[in-house]
């Protein structure tokens, strides 16, 4: 792997991202129909990366809303409280690259020499409420076996932080360990070859305009 210490939402970041599947678009990267065809998002996204390799232009819309911008303020303090609560020192990473595939992921902290990862997410009310039952969703389970994948890590902690609860549940960590990932890398690089036959038949398609 090829990590990459720079600021997340950098320039620099977002041009690293273009074109790779990343951590955040797992669950898209693995969404079927229950007929057992591919899903709208699917298709979206292997369509969308092909485009940032072609153009070089981020594919993503780039609006923030008021409750994204929440999440974004208040991660640093999320981590503080992560960190006073398990004694773990998290040291902060822009992006890492997988060595040869183009994939990569941006963990919200990495704990020893990526012994460890985490996740934070700052959520609305109702959502935090559902993880302080212990749940991560699928979508973040994708997430965070992508990030297995590509760094090696052995765990990952999913933090959720709502400043709005009462002190005693303003802070949820649950522990996720690396199980066996074969499935999802066997799914993650046959979408990366779909990508790259996607690229071709774009630049032949281009070509012939």
């Amino acid at each position: 792997m090829k990590a990459h210490a720079i600021d997340q939402r950098s320039a620099e970041w977002h041009t690293l991202r273009l074109g790779k599947l990343t951590g955040s678009k797992a669950s898209d990267m693995l969404a079927t129909l229950k007929s057992g065809g591919e899903a709208a998002g699917r298709r979206n996204l292997r369509i969308a990366l092909a485009l940032e390799r072609i153009t070089g232009t981020s594919q993503e819309r780039s609006f923030t809303t008021q409750a994204m911008q929440d999440g974004i303020d208040r991660e640093p303090e999320a981590v503080r409280l992560y960190q006073a609560k398990t004694g773990n020192l998290v040291d902060p990473m822009g992006f890492i690259e997988h060595d040869d595939l183009m994939t990569g992921y941006s963990p919200d902290g990495v704990v020893g020499d990526f012994e460890g990862l985490i996740e934070v997410k700052c959520p609305e009310p109702a959502a935090h409420l559902e993880y302080l039952g212990g749940h991560v969703p699928a979508n973040y389970l994708a997430q965070i076996n992508h990030g297995f994948w590509i760094t090696g890590a052995l765990w990952c902690d999913f933090v959720s932080y709502q400043p709005t609860f009462p002190a005693g549940g303003q802070l949820k960590v649950i522990r996720v360990e690396r199980g066996d990932l074969t499935d999802y890398i066997a799914k993650a690089t046959a979408f990366l070859s779909e990508v790259d036959k996607q690229v071709e038949a774009i630049a032949a398609l281009v070509g012939a305009a």
